[in-house]
């Protein structure tokens, strides 16, 4: 599988726009390009039965955050503080960097 270029990258604050978790904020904790999913601070909370093992001897019920398909979100854009659609753009020094398609702001710093 190929690994592609997405909308949000690790840090980035995300709005769900889709599925149960929907109108939800949280911060990008993992990203999986190949698989085009990530992870969410915060949401899609699933509940894994576990073992004892030597590193966590009670064992028990953990809760733990679940990827998420990468379509379902958008990235909230630090200037105007919206969910908004991304774009990309060459500046200056020939780089490429993401703006906002609302107030057409860099979002990369």
């Amino acid at each position: 599988m190929a690994t592609f270029k997405f909308h949000v990258k690790k840090g980035d604050m995300v709005k769900v726009i889709s599925g149960k978790e929907k109108s939800k904020t949280g911060k990008v904790l993992l990203l999986f390009p190949t698989k085009g999913r990530l992870v969410v601070e915060g949401l899609n909370v699933i509940k894994r039965h576990t073992r004892p093992t030597q590193l966590r001897p009670e064992g028990g019920i953990v809760e733990k955050e679940a990827a998420i398909n990468i379509s379902n979100v958008m990235l909230i854009c630090p200037s105007c503080s919206e969910a908004s659609r991304t774009g990309m753009r060459a500046i200056e020094d020939g780089s490429r960097v993401r703006y906002c398609k609302k107030c057409n702001e860099i979002v990369d710093k």
